[in-house]
């Protein structure tokens, strides 16, 4: 019976009645699209672009590598802050794609983005600071804000009639008080490819060192860019003793979403606080994958490049088709492999992603998931192949009229 009760509790989101919890944990908000994604993939046939990973596989040379290191017996703890080697291979990542030098001190192996994130936030954040969170954002941001037990003020991107997205950087300083601890910015943008200009960087560090903020920059997608080889990023304006801490990954670009290996960026000084949290958290990244990534980085080029033509080809199918829907309101990102639309006459993007489900099959992202100004909105993933991508927008068109 009690078995029964927790598989029910699970597919609810409840939490049973006899388990007492902490009061933060009861009152963790859902993250609607992992909601959605349970319901769509109980149906046979689903076709599902609601979650955020391309279709390819992990490229072979990466696989040997982790390979390799398995054979040679790597299967044991390694630093906490992962391998010197694999430190060493993202100062050099740095120096060659983006043409500055950081030091290995600074850098900080981590076992996920996700788990990047958890750390940085726990460093920084004491019951009742106040976030300041730029969005439509990743929904895992704020959740993650929430176990920290600080409050999350959203300051929404704008959209025009194009359906082009901007950010008024005084709305963003004007929404900061004397609790915000932490400016949280997602550059490029997941979900609308938005991409904070070098420009307004300089000015949001600038406000920050004015008022003691720390900027958390996720910058997952920095190298999923359309124009140019990568996104800028606040590394590029910010000093060594900066009050921020950058978040990257290697599943996006490198195919590897099922890895569970990331990075921070963070001031020197943070080292010893962001080793003891992950000590205590996961004890240090897992051995054998960190060799794989060592791999993705010096030669892992030639494979995100043909990705990218992937994917600009799937942005010209997007508009093309998208074009012809006249229900559809929604402009090509230029970055990521996102697209928010809007669908007109549905406010609801819960029902309307369960209707898409229920009539044909489709499982996309209910745009309620990355904060209130996505709310009416659905978010598709077009890190696919052409034929899947014109199947899904068959559904949709079937679906919408």
């Amino acid at each position: 019976m009690r078995a029964l009760q927790l598989y029910e509790g699970a597919m609810s989101g409840d939490q049973p009645s006899y388990l007492k919890l902490r009061y933060t944990i009861e009152n963790l908000t859902k993250n609607p699209s992992a909601q959605i994604v349970r319901y769509g993939h109980a149906r046979p046939g689903i076709l599902s672009m609601a979650q955020g990973e391309g279709e390819a596989p992990t490229p072979d040379f990466i696989i040997q590598g982790a390979l390799k290191a398995l054979q040679e017996g790597k299967t044991f703890y390694t630093p906490v802050l992962g391998i010197p080697e694999l430190r060493q291979e993202i100062a050099n990542y740095y120096v060659r794609e983006y043409g500055f030098s950081l030091p290995t001190d600074r850098i900080f192996v981590t076992a996920s983005g996700t788990t990047a994130i958890h750390l940085v936030l726990t460093a920084l954040l004491d019951p009742g600071d106040e976030v300041v969170a730029v969005t439509p954002i990743w929904k895992n941001l704020l959740g993650a804000t929430e176990l920290q037990q600080a409050s999350i003020k959203e300051v929404a991107l704008s959209c025009d009639q194009d359906g082009i997205w901007s950010l008024d950087l005084q709305k963003l300083f004007d929404a900061c008080t004397s609790k915000t601890k932490i400016l949280l910015i997602t550059t490029p943008s997941n979900p609308t490819g938005w991409t904070m200009a070098r420009e307004e960087m300089k000015q949001v560090l600038d406000f920050a060192r004015a008022n003691d903020l720390w900027i958390v920059s996720d910058e997952v997608y920095g190298r999923l860019v359309y124009d140019g080889s990568r996104a800028p990023s606040f590394l590029d304006v910010a000093a060594p003793e900066d009050r921020l801490f950058t978040i990257n990954s290697f599943s996006k670009a490198w195919a590897m979403t099922g890895w569970r290996l990331g990075w921070i960026v963070g001031p020197a000084e943070a080292e010893s606080a962001i080793y003891d949290i992950a000590l205590y958290d996961n004890m240090c990244p897992p051995s054998f994958t960190q060799y794989g990534a060592i791999e993705a980085l010096r030669h892992g080029e030639a494979f995100l490049k043909e990705q990218i033509t992937l994917w600009d080809n799937n942005r010209s199918v997007l508009k093309k088709r998208f074009d012809q829907m006249d229900r559809i309101r929604s402009a090509i990102p230029p970055a990521t492999f996102y697209t928010l639309f809007q669908v007109d006459g549905e406010p609801d993007c819960l029902a309307l992603a369960r209707r898409l489900i229920d009539e044909v099959g489709l499982c996309l992202a209910p745009g309620c998931s990355f904060g209130k100004i996505g709310r009416g909105s659905l978010r598709l993933c077009f890190a696919v192949s052409e034929a899947k991508l014109n199947d899904a927008l068959d559904r949709l068109e079937s679906a919408i009229g």
